[in-house]
């Protein structure tokens, strides 16, 4: 637990005595001395008045070491800023199951691309997606289908499908992966990833095309993170080199997938 160094870093940050904030938060000096050098406990009530006077959620003094987070992140938790790096926000992921009471894949068609981004928590949203397996992916995991749009990320093309799994700790992102990213503004997005989380509390996205240029996005306004997988395009199916599948297993399924790809879902 960090409470006791978090909030007296913040004080220290504010230049502030002390007296000072005890005084504000109508306790004794003596107890928020305590509470600072964490050999006193704070009621629940006095965590709440903490909370409001620094405007950084409780959940964040205690379990985040403020010392570790880059001066960027600090400055956005005390402007009210909800940082987010691990996702925590994005628990409620809508999905859908087939006759075994194992997860789909939802494709999201480039029509629906402008909905997602109000719709990814949405169960009657979500329900109507076209659905699809592939056998070998993880149950554990969750995956996802996108339709992909523009030439920013050769060799893939307009039409083609990235089949992606879904990140809940965005540190676990490498730097260059490709991601599927869901932004407030700019809804869906393939990229190159490079994080930048330290610097600027942020992703830098980039293209495998030259002719488009990098750009950063703040994690405040992304929704989600899709790392890429698998690929399938002209009636074939391609796996991420990172990944091991058995020959046969993916023979069969480039027979699917040629199927699929033919109906267009």
């Amino acid at each position: 637990m960090f409470f006791g160094q978090n909030i007296k870093l913040l004080r220290k940050r504010r230049k502030l005595s002390q007296a000072e904030v005890s005084s504000v938060l109508d306790i004794p000096r003596s107890s928020y001395s305590g509470y600072e050098n964490q050999t006193v406990q704070p009621p629940f009530a006095t965590l709440i008045k903490i909370s409001e006077f620094y405007k950084i959620t409780i959940d964040k003094l205690i379990k985040y070491n403020f010392e570790t987070i880059s001066e960027t992140q600090l400055n956005d938790l005390e402007q009210g800023f909800d940082i987010d790096v691990k996702g925590d926000k994005l628990r409620i992921l809508a999905t859908t199951l087939n006759s075994n009471n194992d997860e789909n894949i939802e494709l999201i068609p480039e029509k629906a691309k402008a909905g997602y981004t109000a719709g990814y928590s949405d169960p009657e949203y979500i329900s109507r997606l076209p659905v699809f397996s592939l056998p070998f992916l993880s149950k554990e995991r969750k995956y996802r289908a996108f339709y992909i749009s523009g030439d920013s990320m050769l060799p893939l093309v307009d039409g083609n499908i990235v089949i992606c799994e879904y990140v809940v700790d965005w540190n676990n992102i490498k730097d260059g992966e490709s991601c599927i990213v869901v932004t407030k503004n700019d809804g869906i997005v393939l990229k190159k990833v490079y994080n930048q989380l330290q610097q600027s509390s942020s992703f830098l996205l980039c293209s495998t095309n030259t002719v488009y240029d990098p750009y950063l996005v703040n994690i405040n306004s992304i929704t989600e993170i899709w790392k890429q997988v698998a690929y399938i395009g002209l009636g074939e199916l391609v796996i991420n080199r990172n990944k091991e599948f058995k020959d046969d297993a993916i023979q069969k399924l480039q027979r699917q997938v040629a199927i699929l790809m033919a109906e267009k879902f």
